[in-house]
């Protein structure tokens, strides 16, 4: 059935400048309590306005609550339903998580305080590090980076350190490549350059997975630092040879690195640790349940080998007899990576999910979320060309090449989807695969809601053979209908005017 929105106001909503009316007021401020001092007294004529706020909307209370609660019902969240984007594994935040967040001691905690003051606050660091280590089989954690794509960056970063220690300055300048499969996330060559590697392309075979001949070449060269490495990779599938692999870049001299973006696949099941990875980042906001997305704070976790631990960012967190401290010592660090120890609140809410649900709950988040992408797999299969025959992991690469026959293209088909009530999919990623539908569901869906998922994509997939046109023209129930996508990148409306100005200009 389709979603469509029926309200007349919340279609003809308009801007809160354009609800503005001279002279209203949605605020009262308490009478002064104190002598009131003239304004030129407290800050100086060359540092004050002279336009008095003029283009401020001026609206009541009523309108201020009415107006930004009907335009957040045009939104989409977790909380409404599911988000199928591959690769980001957008999973459901638990409320619990949040509470604990909130808790006063942890969320009023200021940065600056001193850390005997701050034992709570460092136990929880020094648990969580203690988690992840052993999730993912490694010895050294930080939790300083702000990101997946600052983790990555971090590993990055200590790769060179090391190979700098191992083989001095002069002979580790000889060996500045950094390995990418042709597969990866964009941000692996963009850490990768940012630290001063040169990038070459490992090509994927037929089936999906590292090209081992291809390996093999390139690190014969002699000039191989490492290889960055997503597992499952990002068409979903579990590189089966992942121990040849990285037998392959050490004899070669190098390092590997694992992009954990899809480690909600294998928590609790496989650890990269005992696969002979040497680094990984962790999406605290992927796996382990913590906000993703709005540009709010995410965290990045970087964990490594004993061997590479000491190249980890300062301070670290240990733990002295009963008494935790952030321990300053030491010289082989790349050094901070961000400011103060990280994003605190963030690993409340990763230590909260970690505990809530124990070993055996984690293990089967991470069934559920195969089976999951299993089940979509096999829902669609009949529907849409599914590019690799390997059973998927936690999400599941189609593409349009049954509907562009028809002239219906990938794009159109994740518009349709808006119709049907759901976010779309991620699309025309993997860049190497044509017209690339990625899904992946999580663990957070159960199986009524992917049946109305299958139904809908296979529906769509029908109108596609029927009636091409009505999925061409998709969107249908939005506002706006469909965008102007380059018009929209090339000239965006980055600023309200009023509309005499707006016509004058």
């Amino acid at each position: 059935m389709i979603n469509k929105v029926t309200s007349h106001i919340s279609q003809n909503e308009h801007l809160i400048f354009e609800r503005s009316q001279g002279g209203r007021v949605g605020y009262r401020l308490p009478p002064l309590d104190v002598d009131e001092t003239p304004i030129d007294e407290l800050i100086p004529a060359e540092l004050r306005r002279d336009d008095d706020l003029e283009g401020v909307p001026e609206v009541s209370e009523v309108d201020v609550v009415r107006h930004f609660t009907r335009i957040s019902t045009w939104n989409y969240s977790i909380d409404l339903g599911m988000y199928p984007l591959g690769s980001c594994t957008m999973k459901y935040n638990s409320r619990l998580n949040e509470k604990v967040a909130r808790i006063p001691g942890f969320a009023n905690l200021h940065p600056l305080v001193h850390e005997t003051d701050a034992q709570g606050a460092l136990e929880v660091i020094y648990e969580l590090q203690q988690y992840l280590s052993e999730i993912t089989g490694l010895a050294g954690v930080s939790l300083q980076p702000a990101a997946g794509a600052h983790g990555e960056m971090t590993g990055v970063m200590m790769i060179r350190a090391f190979i700098d220690a191992r083989d001095g300055r002069e002979e580790s300048a000889k060996r500045r490549t950094m390995l990418i499969p042709d597969s990866a996330h964009g941000t692996n060559p963009a850490s990768a350059m940012l630290a001063g590697f040169t990038v070459k392309a490992i090509r994927s075979t037929a089936e999906g997975f590292t090209d081992l001949e291809h390996l093999r070449e390139l690190c014969a060269k002699g000039d191989v630092a490492g290889f960055m490495l997503t597992n499952p990779n990002t068409l979903g599938l579990f590189e089966k040879n992942i121990r040849e692999i990285c037998d392959i870049v050490h004899g070669a001299g190098g390092l590997v690195y694992m992009d954990g973006a899809n480690m909600n696949a294998l928590v609790g099941v496989a650890r990269p640790g005992d696969m002979g990875v040497d680094v990984i980042h962790l999406n605290l906001h992927k796996t382990f349940s913590t906000p993703h997305g709005g540009g709010g704070p995410g965290s990045g976790p970087c964990c490594c080998t004993k061997e590479l631990e000491p190249f980890l960012p300062v301070p670290r967190v240990v733990k002295d007899g009963n008494v935790f401290r952030f321990d300053y010592d030491r010289p082989q660090s790349i050094g901070r990576v961000k400011a103060f120890y990280g994003n605190f609140g963030m690993m409340v809410r990763a230590l909260a999910y970690i505990l809530t649900h124990g070993a055996e709950g984690l293990r089967e988040a991470t069934e559920a979320a195969v089976l999951n992408a299993r089940y979509i797999a096999a829902g669609l299969v009949s529907d849409y060309d599914k590019p690799f025959e390997a059973p998927p992991m936690h999400e599941v690469v189609f593409t349009d090449k049954r509907q562009s026959r028809k002239g219906v293209h990938t794009l159109d088909i994740a518009k349709r989807l808006i119709d049907y009530g759901f976010h779309p999919m991620t699309i025309y990623f993997p860049l190497i695969v044509q017209g690339a539908m990625l899904i992946e569901p999580t663990e957070s869906v159960g199986r009524q809601e992917l049946d109305q998922f299958i139904e809908a994509m296979r529906s769509i997939a029908r109108e596609a053979k029927e009636n091409p046109d009505l999925v061409v023209g998709a969107p249908h129930s939005t506002r706006i209908g469909r965008l102007d996508e380059a018009a929209a990148a090339r000239r965006p409306v980055l600023r309200w005017k009023p509309k005499e100005a707006a016509s004058a200009a």
